[in-house]
């Protein structure tokens, strides 16, 4: 479980917890909960790993629709700390607000992302999704530029999908979203009840994929898509420019 995010804060340009901040958030409240639950003796099948970052004076950056939370850590380094051969499965929480595609209150999964390919949303995790919300799953739209690592010049929705540039293992986006366009430096705009509900998930993810009871994707569907049409992990490199005579 990884909570993805530029900082917690923008001092000394905002005063507060910035909208950005509800990554971190979400991923240390299941941190919490986790340690609560092994406590009382409720163990999980699986072992689950939680990552995030807390800075609270992250530099800010401009973005349309509205500016992008920076941060004092490189994608990379980020990625080379938190994501690991032993992680099975990755869920990946952020704040997606700063956008005009994913226009509604609440949470929000991407397809499953697994070594350059996006492949079909998890049935078990729509599932999962309506059981902690009890209303009709929210899917969220992806290019195949925005699972291409950061700096390449391409636009990018946010980093939530960054993880899979670094990882085999298939990789599942957790959007926190908004009706409207808000940025992720502004205060006063995290909403606990939709990273309460995000946070569930995620956990309700976590015991349902220990207990063998959760797929992120059909493996002989990615088999197949293989044989067919090869490799796609060159999305998960920087790539490379075209010489200069052959660019339009």
């Amino acid at each position: 479980l990884l909570g993805r995010l530029g900082g917690l804060g923008a001092r000394p340009e905002r005063i507060g917890f910035v909208s950005d901040g509800d990554g971190a958030l979400v991923a240390l409240s299941c941190a919490a909960k986790l340690i609560d639950m092994r406590r009382k003796g409720d163990v999980l099948a699986g072992d689950v790993f939680v990552s995030t970052h807390v800075c609270p004076h992250a530099p800010t950056m401009p973005h349309k629709p509205v500016p992008f939370m920076g941060s004092p850590v490189a994608t990379a380094a980020v990625n080379k700390e938190e994501v690991t051969d032993e992680l099975d499965a990755i869920l990946v929480v952020d704040t997606t607000k700063g956008n005009r595609i994913a226009n509604y209150r609440g949470f929000a999964i991407s397809p499953t992302v697994k070594q350059g390919v996006i492949l079909r949303v998890s049935e078990d995790l729509l599932d999962l999704v309506e059981i902690a919300t009890g209303r009709r799953p929210n899917v969220f739209a992806l290019s195949m530029a925005d699972i291409t690592p950061y700096g390449n010049g391409l636009y990018h929705l946010n980093s939530i999908l960054q993880p899979c540039t670094a990882t085999d293992a298939p990789v599942v986006g957790v959007a926190i979203t908004t009706e409207t366009a808000v940025p992720g430096c502004a205060t006063g705009a995290t909403h606990l009840t939709d990273l309460d509900e995000a946070g569930t998930f995620m956990l309700e993810t976590a015991k349902a994929f220990g207990e063998g009871s959760c797929s992120f994707f059909d493996e002989a569907e990615f088999e197949l898509f293989g044989k067919r049409y090869g490799s796609m992990a060159a999305l998960q490199t920087m790539g490379a420019l075209p010489a200069e005579n052959e660019m339009a």
